[in-house]
């Protein structure tokens, strides 16, 4: 059973390296990181203010960080971030009890040159939602707390996997 199990995924990886598919996140030849690595590595996240801001900023910079620790930065990210919500859960007394947040962040990537060169940008949007309880206001602050850190490191992963494939693509051609 293993081994019809590994001969068909041997099969698989085989058939997909004759049509051109690569890894994004593919090391070299040698061995060393590829270059989605190697190039996120090199990324300094510019401040975002407040404190979702922050959170963002550091789930980037966890994102970014290479295997050997951060490179000499090469490019600059900006980012605009900010939360937006809306009441989805509302009783006959018009009292909301859940509310969806959104997530948006508008992002250019930059190079760290005199020129200061665009390079790429983007726009990434998550979404999460938090239950809103009368009489337990401090549950409902960690709650929208771990929406905010759940909401950051999305973010920073749709904005992390978006740069890898520009980089990957930028190699190619």
């Amino acid at each position: 059973m293993r081994l019809g199990r590994r001969a068909l995924l041997g099969g698989l990886t085989a058939s997909l390296g004759g049509c051109g598919f690569q890894p994004v996140y593919m090391p070299s030849a040698g061995g060393s990181p590829g270059v989605a690595e190697r190039e996120l590595s090199a990324i300094y996240v510019a401040l975002i203010p407040d404190r979702p801001g922050q959170l963002l900023r550091q789930a980037l910079q966890q994102r970014f960080e290479g295997a050997d620790g951060p490179a000499k930065p090469l490019y600059t990210l900006t980012v605009g971030y900010w939360i937006s919500g809306e009441g989805i859960g509302i009783q006959a007394d018009t009292v909301v009890t859940r509310i969806r947040l959104f997530a948006n962040a508008n992002w250019n990537l930059i190079g760290r040159d005199p020129a200061q060169t665009h390079i790429t940008n983007g726009f990434s949007r998550t979404e999460d939602a938090v239950n809103i309880i009368d009489e337990q206001y401090f549950a409902a602050d960690l709650q929208t707390e771990a929406a905010y850190q759940y909401l950051a490191k999305a973010t920073a992963e749709q904005i992390g996997n978006r740069l890898a494939i520009f980089f990957r693509q930028k190699a190619s051609a």
